[in-house]
């Protein structure tokens, strides 16, 4: 592949990552509008996330399995056209069950992103640490813009142009990433760029379960965290949102924001240090974090919010670098498939959780209260991960063959 052409798959690439976490992420804070529209509770409508949520993880596996046996760039056409066409259904729904399927869309066409996009990069990286990072700045930029982009659509034109908007985008880029390929002009690579020292079988089979552990919860956390912060905001921060979508829409985009330089600070950890230490130290400081969410209200919930995300965010390449070397190469598609049908599928709970908890209570506390829980159950799983020894030393090897220094990344 010519340098040009690499570049050019690299911007599909990373382009891919923000516009999952923007079309996936636009529900939240759009559904703040449409309490008056449909004449339904909170707890009603953002239930209707349900089978998108459970969908977006359900697909995570069969997306990653075609991506390692039929195409990889294939499978990111269908993604972009896919997500795109479903997110402008969903802007012409005229019912709640409506909404409900082209939530359901977006959620199974984005599932493709994580476990294609993602070996994909991995196996084009001579960095794997800092390849995870930058594709995690864009994801997080994503994340960033979704509810800026809902909240000021919905209070400048109306909700269905905060789907069908940005649905359209997604679209466009899709149709352009088809010509590219079917004209040969992009096309799929074989073998990882530089393979990194492969660990024992025995090693293998006891991190997938350890780290199916780990993602289960890691999952629920961030589904739930994000599902639950735009409400969170307009319940507890009245004063700063000025009561309206676009006000909440903003400060969630704002928190998201700080995550985009912890991606780069995360990636960098993950190849220069042990991974399962930095990836237990970053989720057992969670726990005092989510601890402080459930419990205060104003300014010190916003810097609690924001210190919970930018811990979470860090630890994204961490997980995924731990992932990758417990992978087999020809297989990491699919191993990057049950990641995310784990950790997003089993995610899905969040949806009820966070509706049930806030019909019965009226408030957040016992969710982030709940979410701090898991997150000292991931902690504790951790430790039963396989020793780093021999990881450490190659890793050393390595970066005594470099110069110590960072190889550029190469796609």
């Amino acid at each position: 592949m010519s340098p040009r052409a690499a570049f050019v798959s690299l911007a599909f690439a990373q382009l891919g990552h923000s516009y999952t976490h923007v079309l996936v992420l636009l529900y939240p804070t759009v559904v703040l509008a449409l309490e008056p529209v449909f004449g339904l509770s909170y707890g009603e409508l953002i239930v209707l996330m349900t089978g998108g949520s459970f969908l977006y993880g359900l697909g995570a596996l069969p997306a990653g399995w075609l991506g390692d046996r039929w195409s990889t760039l294939g499978m990111m056409v269908v993604f972009f056209v896919g997500m795109g066409a479903a997110t402008i259904l969903t802007g012409l729904a005229s019912t709640p069950l409506g909404i409900a399927v082209g939530l359901g869309l977006i959620g199974l066409f984005a599932s493709i992103y994580h476990p294609v996009g993602m070996a994909w990069l991995v196996r084009n990286a001579e960095n794997r640490g800092r390849a995870l990072g930058i594709n995690g700045v864009f994801g997080a930029v994503g994340m960033a813009s979704a509810a800026l982009i809902a909240g000021w659509l919905t209070d400048l034109v109306s909700w269905r142009a905060a789907f069908i908007v940005p649905g359209a985008i997604c679209l466009a880029t899709g149709l352009t990433l088809w010509v590219l390929v079917g004209n040969g002009y992009l096309r799929d690579s074989a073998r990882d760029v530089k393979p990194g020292p492969a660990p024992s079988r025995e090693s293998m089979v006891r991190a997938f379960f350890v780290l199916s552990v780990t993602m289960v919860c890691a999952g629920l956390l961030f589904q739930s965290f994000s599902i639950a912060m735009p409400k969170v905001f307009a319940e507890r921060l009245g004063t700063f949102t000025g009561g309206t979508v676009a006000g909440a829409g903003t400060l969630v985009s704002v928190i998201y924001a700080c995550g985009v330089l912890a991606q780069l600070v995360g990636g960098h950890l993950a190849d220069r240090y042990p991974l399962q230490s930095v990836y237990r130290l970053l989720y057992l400081a969670q726990v005092p974090a989510l601890l402080l969410v459930a419990a205060f209200s104003g300014l010190p919930l916003f810097f609690s919010v924001a210190a919970a995300m930018m811990l979470g965010t860090i630890a994204v390449p961490v997980e995924n670098s731990l992932l990758s070397h417990y992978s087999p190469e020809k297989w990491r598609g699919t191993a990057f498939g049950a990641k995310f049908m784990l950790s997003i599928g089993v995610g899905t709970l969040s949806v009820p959780l966070v509706a049930v908890i806030h019909e019965m209570t009226g408030d957040f506390f016992w969710l982030f209260v709940l979410l701090a829980g898991a997150a000292l159950v991931l902690v504790i799983a951790t430790l039963a991960l396989p020793r780093e020894g021999a990881r450490a030393t190659a890793a050393q090897a390595g970066a005594g063959n470099t110069g110590g220094g960072s190889a550029p990344q190469k796609v």
